[in-house]
């Protein structure tokens, strides 16, 4: 993983990309401005680990460039993993971390060389905080999406 910087076209194509977002629906475009400057840029290697499931939700990412393969762990002991999905440009994933610390579900590797879009949570809290309104909301997206991961996967 190597940090890239943000320059003034990412920064557009970002902000398209999180009004897309279900997730960040909730966000008035001021409350999302807000959010922008916290946001980093990070080029991954093929076949590296974004995350691995088991650890500490910390932060949530949107494919900016690339492809990642979604797996979980699968067979007696959990000792094999099964790719459960494949998300390209636009697609997000670790939504769940910003509103919880609850360990990740499932392990994240690049598919091929990928730029993603990273928020951490911890950089997310403030805005949270400021509208309780838009926190309970998108912690009901967070909810149904984990839901509806946890009934994919079975």
């Amino acid at each position: 993983m190597r940090a890239l910087e943000i320059g003034s076209a990412e920064l557009g194509v970002l902000a398209g990309m999180m009004r897309k977002v279900e997730f960040f629906t909730p966000l008035t475009v001021g409350q999302l401005e807000k959010v922008l400057p916290a946001v980093l840029l990070y080029e991954y290697a093929p076949g590296e680990v974004v995350f691995k499931e088991g650890q500490k939700g910390d932060a949530f990412h949107i494919v900016y460039q690339g492809k990642v393969a979604v797996s979980i762990k699968s067979g007696f002991l959990g000792l094999s993993s099964k790719t459960v999905a494949t998300l390209g440009p636009g697609a997000f994933f670790g939504e769940i971390a910003l509103i919880s610390d609850a360990p990740r579900t499932a392990t994240v590797r690049c598919a091929e060389k990928t730029l993603l879009f990273t928020l951490v949570a911890s950089d997310f809290q403030f805005v949270l905080a400021e509208n309780p309104s838009a926190a309970a909301e998108m912690k009901r997206i967070a909810d149904r999406r984990k839901f509806e991961t946890s009934h994919q996967q079975r």
